[in-house]
Parts: structure tokens; sequence; C-alpha cells
């Protein structure tokens, strides 16, 4: 009998705690550092409260999660092994925040695994499917990694995911340091996963806690318009990220950490 693998997926504890987790899920082609920032910014619990862990986990072939055999690609695969390791670590809720990727992975888990999201963030991400040229696109950029064994096809994105001032700071070489330590087989796995993602604009509706949508200003992949058509779906106010591009949480830091403080204390209050 064949053996068909399992997605697997790793998780990090950035804060330890004993309240409701926040878990946190990075974008591509990157893996759970891009929140170490984030994390530290994180505003402390109010006097007498539980501190709530902070979680960032690697995505299936990807950071830590690489090297393990890959089912057929497909964020439904992804968010069942996010579930699991969770489940493993002993969580079986929690406040999901996503950053592009993330984000697709994050709407997989309230398809999924609705009883697991207490809160949702959506970070410079999208509900939609892709567009047909998105799609072939990101196929052609799978096959280019695939056959020439390298990240190359994918480090112009060090940049080209930034906003100007955050160019301007040198965070461009901190992200590409990133990439290149990601193996080829997780970069198209997770590039053709991507490609082959629905539409998950109606599962907004299954979200019975907090909602917060955030994206950078000067995000070009998934622009501030589409933002605002997300939050209109949840019935929320973007957070709009001034001079930021598509990374926000790695350029903006501390306008992430309040605007995840902010969802993680309505979701632990049950707002």
């Amino acid at each position: 009998m064949t053996h068909t693998p399992h997605a697997t997926a790793v998780v990090h504890a950035l804060r330890p705690g004993t309240g409701l987790p926040l878990v946190l899920l990075h974008a591509f082609p990157l893996d759970h550092r891009m929140w170490a920032d984030v994390a530290a910014l994180l505003p402390a619990a109010p006097h007498g409260a539980a501190t709530q862990p902070v979680l960032a986990l690697d995505l299936p072939g990807l950071g830590a999660a690489q090297g393990v055999p890959l089912p057929a690609p497909s964020l439904d695969a992804s968010a069942d092994a996010v579930a699991a390791a969770l489940a493993e670590a002993g969580h079986d809720r929690a406040v999901v925040a996503g950053l592009s990727m993330g984000g697709y992975v994050a709407l997989a888990l309230l398809e999924r695994h609705p009883g697991l999201v207490a809160g949702i963030g959506l970070l410079d991400t999208k509900v939609g499917a892709d567009s047909d040229e998105a799609r072939a696109n990101r196929l052609r950029v799978a096959d280019a990694v695939e056959s020439s064994g390298t990240v190359d096809a994918v480090l112009p994105m060090a940049e080209a995911l930034l906003g100007e001032a955050a160019r301007g700071r040198g965070v461009a070489d901190r992200v590409r340091a990133w990439i290149e330590a990601q193996p080829p087989a997780g970069v198209a796995w997770s590039q053709r996963a991507m490609a082959a993602r629905p539409d998950r604009a109606s599962q907004l509706a299954e979200l019975a806690g907090p909602a917060l949508v955030l994206v950078g200003e000067e995000d070009q992949p998934t622009p501030v318009a589409e933002a605002r058509r997300t939050a209109d779906l949840l019935g929320v106010e973007p957070v709009v990220v001034p001079g930021a591009g598509h990374l926000t949480a790695v350029e903006s830091p501390d306008a992430v950490a309040a605007a995840l403080g902010e969802l993680l204390g309505r979701a632990a209050a049950g707002r």
C-alpha cells in the first residue's frame, strides 16, 4: 500500500503564556522569523490577566518544516497541518493571524477547522482566488524554481514586496536572507498550493469572533482597495499602515503589534 504523505507545520513559541494564544502564519517565501519583531512589541496583558502565548508556525515545506515529504500542493493541507501542530502543542482554540500566504491559510483554517478560530487577522492578503494570469505566473515560477534547483526566481521579491521607506532602510537584505534559506522544493510547492486555492469570501460569514483587516499603504500585490473589500465583507474598518508595502509585519512591526494586540484583547474578552 502506498503511503500518502501529510503536510507538516512546526510551532515556535515566541512568547510564553497561559491564555488564549495568538497564532501567526508567515508570508511566502519566508518563515516564522518574519514575526520576531512583532512578537517582541506586542502589548503585555493587563494587570491580573493571563499572558497570552504567541506562537509562530513554519508552514509546510518552509523553515523548520522543510525536508519532509509533501502531499499534493494544497492550502487545505497547510491548514490541516497547522491545526494538527497546534493540537499537539495543546491548543484547540486560538486567534489566528496570517500575512499574505499566511492569510490564505488562516481562511482555509476557518473553513476546515472553524472551532479553532476565536478571531482572525487578515494582513496584506485577499479572500479571492488568483486570476488566470496570476495562477499561470505562480506555476511558471514554481517550474523555474524546481528546474533550476535554486530560489533565484523569487529573490526579486525581497525588494518588490517592500514599500519605498523599507527599501531605503536596508530591510530587503534581511528579507533576501530569509528567502535564500528556503528550499526550492518547498517554495515550488507553496506556489502551486496558492495557485490552486479557491475563493473563500463566503467563509467570512462563519467567523464567530472578532476580525482585523490590515494592509500597507503601498502594498502592491494586495492593495488597499482589496483590503477594503475584505473589511466590508467582515463589517470592520481596515487598518492602513502608512508608508508600508506588502510585508507590514517586517516593515512596521509597531503598528502591526498594536493592531494584533487589540484583536487579541477583543477575542480574550469575547467581543
